[in-house]
């Protein structure tokens, strides 16, 4: 391992001297081989599909299709395109003494990328490292690794077509053991960035020595207020639950106003029944869809269901008596990810705005917009959940520091 961190940090100081011009020619020829390359990223894939189980949502985060690889190709366009992060002058001042203060974006150096069976993220993750000046070691899961490798062999072509060290994107073995080397290797990683479920972002949370940033880990709310509207926000609830159930921007409750439950959750949930979403009901939620509802599909929700995250064709639909009440339910149950409200009410939209505390938040729109691409920033590396450096949808910005640069003249201190 050490070996593998030593080229990475090596990779990372010959960066620096790699112009933006330079980065973007290897982004777009990417792109292009990628396309042209479709068939044995697909036929790798293939040997990671084949160990999978179709029937598992999970399924659908590993498997990649021709249309699927023209958005990453389109995405890496997109990266290539965009001005670049580094060397903003992010403040500037002349101190009474002369001396000539600046701060300036800087990259961290090699950052780590642990991830679980989500090829695309290969893709992503390497643009926009590449992109921020920083390089990267990608640590996919067992169950991607054909994909995986397939992917990193494609981006190292390119690199190398382009006159650009291949050891800036370093595909890591997929043992877990890899995993600890990686969280201990100060001096030679800057950062680690874990994309998964909770149990990934805990188990980082809990071992790592090198310093992190959370991301991945989703339970999503939306609430339906007394003033929101039936017609929108029916296809809007929707699209947030079974877009892709296996993302962690995908709803996973449901909130609505006690004085709605009779006329709104029916025609609110009747979509759901196609795609053959389980439903787990508080006791108001559950008589009003009973016999509404198909019955095989439809639970009494417990604690257990509150707070929970599904990544599957299931919802917990929760009866709040105001929006106060809403507000306090996802605050105690919440992630901090992405959190929605449904409603006419210029008033009380703002108000859910500004009071919840989340990463992202959203007026009459779904969930699902919780992603970089969605938001602006060509692609993303993760939704980060927490405050410190960097929050929600993380793009090529956010994966740089800053440092101070002072210009002086012989100024000696007091």
């Amino acid at each position: 391992m050490n070996e593998l961190f030593i080229r990475a940090r090596e990779a990372s100081r010959q960066l620096r001297l790699i112009s933006d011009d330079q980065i973007n020619a290897a982004l777009r020829h990417l792109s292009d081989i990628t396309g042209q390359r479709a068939d044995a990223l697909l036929r790798a894939n293939a040997e990671d599909l084949a160990q999978a189980d179709p029937a598992d949502p999970k399924y659908d985060r590993l498997k990649l299709t021709v249309p699927r690889l023209n958005d990453i190709a389109s995405s890496l366009r997109d990266v290539a395109g965009m001005k670049s992060p580094l060397g903003r002058i992010l403040s500037h001042t002349v101190r009474p003494n002369g001396l000539d203060v600046e701060r300036i974006s800087v990259p961290f150096g090699v950052i780590g990328i642990i991830y679980e069976a989500r090829p695309n993220v290969s893709f992503d993750v390497s643009a926009l490292c590449l992109k921020s000046g920083n390089a990267c070691l990608l640590k996919g899961s067992a169950g991607a690794w054909h994909s995986n490798k397939a992917i990193a062999d494609l981006i190292r072509i390119a690199l190398r077509d382009t006159g650009i060290p291949e050891d800036a994107v370093i595909l890591m073995p997929p043992d877990h053991e890899v995993t600890d080397e990686m969280m201990k290797a100060c001096g030679y990683v800057d950062l680690i960035i874990p994309r998964g479920g909770r149990k990934l972002i805990d188990y980082v949370r809990n071992n790592s020595i090198v310093p992190y940033i959370e991301t991945g880990a989703g339970t999503c709310h939306i609430y339906f207020d007394i003033d929101g509207d039936v017609r929108k926000g029916a296809p809007v609830i929707l699209n947030a639950k079974v877009r892709r159930v296996s993302v962690c921007n995908a709803l996973d409750c449901l909130l609505i106003h006690s004085a709605r439950v009779a006329d709104a959750l029916c025609p609110l949930c009747e979509g759901m029944a196609r795609y053959h979403v389980r439903i787990y009901a508080d006791a108001p939620a559950y008589e009003a869809l009973a016999g509404h509802y198909p019955a095989e599909l439809l639970m009494h929700a417990d604690e257990s269901n509150y707070g929970r995250e599904y990544l599957d064709y299931a919802l917990t639909v929760k009866t709040v008596k105001d929006e106060d009440d809403a507000i306090r339910f996802i605050q105690q149950y919440g992630s901090g990810h992405s959190e929605g409200i449904i409603t006419e009410n210029k008033e009380n939209g703002e108000r859910f705005l500004s009071l919840v505390d989340a990463a992202c938040v959203y007026l009459n729109a779904p969930t699902s917009f919780s992603d970089g691409g969605q938001l602006g920033l060509g692609a993303e590396i993760g939704i980060s959940t927490q405050k410190l450096h960097a929050r929600g949808p993380m793009g090529q910005e956010e994966l740089t520091t800053y440092k101070w640069v002072i210009r002086g003249n012989g100024q000696t201190r007091p």
